[in-house]
C-alpha cells in the first residue's frame, strides 16, 4: 500500500515538472510567433560612396636628374721615380707641399756619379790627344808619300788609325754626355706643377729605378676629370636628345654638368663633359664619360669620389603625382576613374622621377582620370564620388 502511494506521489511529480518546463517553452513559441507575425523593419542606409580627389593625366616637359658614381682625378697624376741608383741624401718637401715644375724635391748622393763623369772627361781627353798623334803620322807620311820615299801602304795605315782616332773621340763625349746626364738625374725635379703625394722613402734610404714603389706621387689638379660610366640604356637617351651627326657634335651641344661631392653639397663649379670613350666595357656593359672641372682653390683632390649628376629633359612625358601611386610585388599602380565613377587598378610603367612626380611612359595616357588619394583602401571595381581639383589638374609642377 505505501508502495503504490509513493508511485502515485511519484508521477504526480513529474505532471507538475513537465508543466513547469512546459510555460516557459510556450511562452517563448509565442514569442517567436509574434515576431513572425509583424512587419519587418526597413534595412539601414547603405553608406554613400566615399568622395575622393581626382585629377586628369597631363603631359609636358619635364627635366629629370640623374646622378652617377664618379672618380676624380689632377689632370696630370706622376710617380716620381728615381733614373740612378744610390742613398737619397736630401728631401726638400714635405708630403702635401704644392711645388712648381722644375721645383727640387730630391737629392741622391752624387759621388760615384761625378766621379765617372770626370773619367769620362779624362777619356775624351786621352782620345782627343791620340787623334793629334794619328794626324802628325798622317802628315809625316803624306811627305814621305809624295817624295817616294815610302809606299802608300804605310800613309792609309795611318790614315785609318786617325779615323779610328776620330771615332774614339766622339765614343768619349757620348760617355761623357751619359755620364753628365746620370749626374743631373740625382737631383731629381717636380716634372709638373701639383700637390706632393705620401713620401715612401726617407733620408738615407737606398733607392733604386726598379723600385716596386715609387718615390711618391705628383698631382696637378688646377684642373680635374671626372670618370663615370652611363649603361647602354642610359647612353642611348643621353646622345640621343642633343644635336649633332657625331659624337664629337654631340659634345659641343652637351650642357654643363654638376659634381656633387661625398657629403652631397654641390661643388661650386661646373664642368664640362669633353670625352666619351672609345668603346663600352665588356664586363659592365658600361662606357666611360670623362667631365673637366676647374679647380683653382685646390679643393679636389685625385682619389676623391663623387657623383655626377646629368639632366635629362623629356618632351610630352606623363606626369602622375607620386602620392596617386601604390606599389604592389614590384609594380606601380594607379587607379583610373571610368564610367559609372567605378575605379580600376591600372600598372603603369615609370622612366623617370622630377620632385614629387613620376614621369610615365604607359599605363595611362593624357587626360586619363585618376585618384590622387586614399587609394589605399580602394577595390578594383568600388564605386567613388569623384571630387574634382579646383584647377582640374592637381600635379605638382616641378621646379626645373
Amino acid at each position: 500500500m505505501k508502495s503504490l502511494r509513493r508511485l502515485f506521489l511519484s508521477s504526480n511529480a513529474v505532471k507538475q515538472f513537465n508543466i513547469v518546463i512546459a510555460i516557459p517553452a510556450i511562452f517563448l513559441l509565442s514569442i517567436i510567433f509574434a515576431g513572425c507575425s509583424s512587419k519587418p523593419e526597413q534595412s539601414a542606409a547603405a553608406p554613400p560612396p566615399p568622395s575622393l580627389p581626382v585629377a586628369s593625366v597631363v603631359s609636358g616637359t619635364q627635366t629629370t636628374y640623374q646622378d652617377y658614381p664618379a672618380s676624380i682625378e689632377g689632370t696630370d697624376n706622376v710617380e716620381v721615380r728615381p733614373q740612378v741608383s744610390g742613398t737619397l741624401d736630401k728631401v726638400f718637401v714635405d708630403e702635401g707641399a704644392l711645388v712648381s715644375a722644375g721645383q727640387p724635391i730630391f737629392k741622391i748622393n752624387e759621388q760615384p756619379y761625378r766621379a765617372a763623369l770626370n773619367n769620362a772627361i779624362a777619356a775624351q781627353h786621352s782620345a782627343e790627344a791620340a787623334m793629334v798623334n794619328a794626324n802628325l803620322e798622317v802628315e809625316r807620311l803624306t811627305a814621305l808619300v809624295q817624295n817616294k820615299v815610302i809606299s802608300d801602304f804605310q800613309l792609309k795605315s795611318a790614315k785609318a788609325t786617325a779615323q779610328a782616332a776620330k771615332a774614339n773621340i766622339e765614343q768619349a763625349k757620348a760617355n761623357v754626355s751619359a755620364a753628365s746626364i746620370n749626374l743631373g738625374y740625382t737631383l731629381i725635379k717636380a716634372p709638373v706643377s701639383g700637390y706632393i703625394g705620401r713620401l715612401a722613402k726617407k733620408r738615407g734610404s737606398l733607392v733604386n729605378p726598379a723600385d716596386a714603389e715609387a718615390l711618391t706621387q705628383l698631382s696637378d689638379v688646377h684642373e680635374v676629370h671626372v670618370y663615370f660610366s652611363l649603361g647602354e640604356n642610359d647612353f642611348v637617351n643621353f646622345k640621343a636628345q642633343y644635336p649633332g651627326q657625331t659624337l664629337k657634335d654631340k659634345i659641343k651641344q652637351l650642357p654643363a654638368v654638376t659634381l656633387l661631392l661625398a657629403d652631397n653639397t654641390e661643388y661650386a663649379k661646373t664642368g664640362k663633359i669633353d670625352v666619351i670613350d672609345g668603346q663600352f666595357d665588356k664586363n659592365t656593359g658600361a662606357i666611360t664619360l670623362r667631365a673637366s672641372f676647374p679647380n683653382p682653390s685646390g679643393l679636389l683632390r685625385s682619389g676623391n669620389t663623387g657623383r655626377i649628376r646629368l639632366s635629362l629633359e623629356h618632351k610630352d612625358a606623363l606626369i602622375v603625382p607620386g602620392s596617386a601611386t601604390i606599389d604592389m610585388q614590384d609594380k606601380v599602380f594607379v587607379f583610373t576613374v571610368g564610367d559609372s565613377s567605378k575605379v580600376k587598378k591600372q600598372a603603369i610603367t615609370i622612366v623617370g622621377k622630377a620632385g614629387e612626380n613620376y614621369l610615365v611612359k604607359d599605363g595611362v595616357k593624357a587626360g586619363d582620370q585618376i585618384v590622387l588619394s586614399g587609394i589605399d583602401k580602394l577595390q578594383e571595381g568600388m564605386v567613388i564620388q569623384p571630387q574634382k581639383a579646383a584647377d582640374k589638374v592637381a600635379v605638382a609642377r616641378t621646379k626645373n
